[in-house]
């Protein structure tokens, strides 16, 4: 069984940063595929980024890609998503999620079999 605990979220104006962290339990962090999601109220749970076992590849929803950067340091069992340029349209609770099976697909939740708790990103304008 592995644990996600996100941290790091909390309220910042357009145009702020934010460093959201996931720290996870378990010997096997570094061979998973490890993935940001989010979900606003109303709305459905989408993909934010992802990144291969390794940080070898990355991945990004067109939305942010240029503005977030997703990064890992499997010595310390902890994923990150750096969010720069925040926009309102960002606000939503964060997920992280973890994929255990190496599966080629990775951009939807089904895509994963450990989640986080979440955590709330606001961005007022």
């Amino acid at each position: 069984q592995v644990q996600l605990v996100e941290s790091g979220g909390g309220l910042v104006q357009a145009g702020g940063s934010l460093r959201l962290s996931c720290a996870t339990s378990g010997r096997t962090f570094s061979t998973y595929t490890m993935g940001w999601f989010r979900q606003a109220p109303g709305k459905e749970r989408e993909f934010v980024a992802a990144i291969r076992m390794s940080g070898t590849t990355t991945f990004y929803a067109d939305s942010v890609k240029g503005r977030f950067t997703i990064s890992r340091d499997d010595a310390a069992n902890t994923l990150y998503l750096q969010m720069n340029s925040l926009k309102p349209e960002d606000s939503a609770v964060y997920y992280c999620a973890a994929d255990s099976a190496l599966r080629a697909l990775i951009i939807r939740p089904k895509d994963y079999d450990y989640w986080g708790q979440g955590t709330q990103v606001t961005v007022s304008s």
